[in-house]
């Protein structure tokens, strides 16, 4: 292997790829990785002729690092996706009771509060807006007023817990909207560079497939190595589902 390609001088190339040269990837890219990895294992043994009929060294010196790039990537972007979407299933889960005890509270109140207009006009302004952020912060000023004015919730056997309960579930519903919406700069700059390792291992991949399937032609023993196993499925079953579609339009001709 060439002592002047490393892993960072890879992963120099990889952030410094023109937008031009930026692939959005067409397959799931852990399967893509993967079919990388078996394809360099393997056309190893046919290194020495495929560089014979012109395939730079360069890409299989450098496919391991690349492989690596690719993969980190792939797992960092996949890490946040996840963080995401637990998220959004714990959003899913938690707001409906946040939702309704918010309405209580404001029930509670206007009941306890009947009688003073200021206190009314606070809980009138609490109860406005009507998204998940309102309802987050609406919790925390619920909590925050009913903590100022316990005289008058103690005058109807207002549970004052509930007030803790609103201060928690306002905290943790924050952190997990917060993380439900996810970091939009911190998205976007994590699947850019999944894209650039990706479509810098691509390129490698592309060369050295065309190169072997030009070599081994004839050869469908060494052939088949060459070929991807994920658009060969998509495209047997493509033609299986034609098929069935051709012979239900025949047999409702009959």
């Amino acid at each position: 292997m060439s002592d002047q390609i490393t892993q960072a001088s890879e992963l120099e190339i990889v952030n410094a790829l023109p937008s031009d040269q930026i692939k959005v990837p067409t397959q799931p890219v852990d399967v893509f990785i993967q079919e990388a990895e078996n394809q360099l294992k393997w056309c190893t043994p046919d290194k020495d002729t495929l560089i014979a009929k012109g395939l730079n060294p360069y890409y299989f010196d450098s496919m391991p690092f690349a492989l690596a790039i690719c993969r980190e990537a792939q797992a960092s972007w996949a890490a946040e996706q996840k963080i995401k979407s637990d998220a959004a299933k714990a959003w899913q889960e938690q707001s409906p009771a946040a939702y309704k005890l918010r309405d209580q509270l404001i029930a509670d109140f206007r009941y306890a509060f009947r009688n003073d207009p200021d206190l009314l006009k606070a809980v009138a302004l609490i109860a406005e807006g009507s998204s998940n952020a309102d309802m987050i912060q609406d919790l925390a000023d619920l909590a925050a007023l009913g903590n100022k004015n316990l005289p008058l919730l103690a005058a109807i056997n207002f549970n004052n817990r509930y007030l803790g309960t609103a201060t928690n579930t306002s905290t943790n519903l924050a952190l997990v909207l917060a993380e439900a919406n996810g970091d939009k700069n911190s998205e976007n700059a994590t699947l850019l560079f999944r894209n650039k390792a990706y479509s810098h291992l691509k390129t490698k991949v592309d060369e050295i497939r065309v190169c072997g399937k030009y070599v081994f032609r004839n050869d469908k023993s060494r052939l088949k190595g060459y070929k991807s196993a994920f658009w060969r499925k998509k495209y047997m079953n493509r033609t299986k589902a034609e098929k069935k579609e051709k012979n239900q339009i025949e047999q409702a001709k009959n």
